[in-house]
């Protein structure tokens, strides 16, 4: 069978198939694992460009967690955030959020290591049968955001279709800018609230553990929106906007935009399933299918490669 799609989604929902002993293949377009668990790398260190940290609360994803620890890929950051109210500013308890220091993408390269993932490798459609571009397997999974599944189905998978077309997604641009030094009080993370353009800051110094003086901001979808066609475009508003917001006297010395159009599920039907598998035999898996975390992601796609391996054994 295939997964379509190797974010933490598609690779959680590859290694149970794999462990029951059903072969896989997993298809991703891009050049790289991990999806929205987006790194980049700048002069040789890496940014998170996507999913600014994770959260634990499933007793299963707390031991894949504990695993990234002791293999030094993933540590502990902060369950202290800081919210701006206008001119105001407040601090916010809340559950420990997660960094790693090579990355988020690095974590979903290690969940995927030993599988048969095939890179630069785009799929043209997803038809009865089900067959991707022509070929039949006994189930397909489509592991991304709705939007992105929809353009590959055929009209005939209905149960899919109308699953996908119950989905809502907004968008952000997440922009990278690396200063001269540090020249901000630490705060960690910032939740920005009722911005015309902010909506999260994080220190990405301190979240990577190496102080660097680089901060990740990401903006609000409504401008998101109005600046999709030319993200890079949106580079110096966005840094004024940071500079502003921390009163930091210094420019940044470089500053990178990048789009998600499909950034984080929003609003839409409440699903009640973790994820769909229809009779057709077609799996969506990711985290459409509850909050938007990673940890709901993950979930939907071990949940996902369980049913299936149920279903195929």
């Amino acid at each position: 069978m295939v997964v379509v799609g190797a974010g933490i989604a598609g690779v959680a929902c590859a290694r149970e198939l794999s462990s029951a002993g059903i072969p896989v293949q997993v298809r991703e377009r891009g050049r790289v694992v991990g999806g929205r668990m987006a790194s980049r790398r700048f002069d040789g260190r890496p940014a998170d460009l996507g999913a600014a940290y994770l959260t634990v609360s499933d007793p299963e994803f707390a031991e894949v967690v504990r695993g990234w620890q002791a293999a030094g890929l993933a540590r502990e950051w902060t369950d202290t955030f800081v919210a701006y109210d206008g001119e105001s500013c407040r601090e916010i308890p809340g559950p420990m959020r997660w960094a790693a220091p090579r990355g988020l993408r690095s974590l979903a390269e290690q969940l995927g290591r030993d599988l048969p993932v095939e890179t630069d490798r785009a799929v043209g459609g997803v038809g009865p049968g089900p067959t991707v571009d022509g070929e039949a397997y006994a189930a397909v999974v489509l592991a991304m955001p709705g939007p992105q599944a929809a353009s590959l189905l055929h009209p005939e998978l209905v149960a899919a279709t109308e699953s996908v077309e119950q989905q809502r997604w907004s968008p952000t641009l997440a922009a990278m800018l690396r200063f001269p030094s540090r020249r901000w009080t630490d705060f960690r993370g910032a939740f920005v609230n009722s911005h015309p353009l902010l909506s999260l800051v994080c220190d990405d110094g301190d979240r990577r553990g190496d102080r660097a003086a680089v901060l990740v901001a990401h903006t609000t979808d409504a401008y998101a929106a109005r600046h999709l066609a030319r993200p890079t475009a949106a580079g110096p508003e966005i840094e004024a906007a940071v500079r502003d917001l921390l009163a930091l006297p210094d420019r940044a010395e470089h500053v990178h935009v990048h789009r998600w159009t499909y950034a984080k599920p929003a609003g839409g039907d409440t699903p009640v399933t973790s994820f769909h598998l229809d009779a057709d035999g077609i799996g969506l898996a990711g985290d459409a299918f509850g909050e938007p975390r990673v940890q709901t992601a993950w979930r939907s796609g071990r949940d996902l490669g369980r049913a299936l391996a149920r279903r195929l054994a």
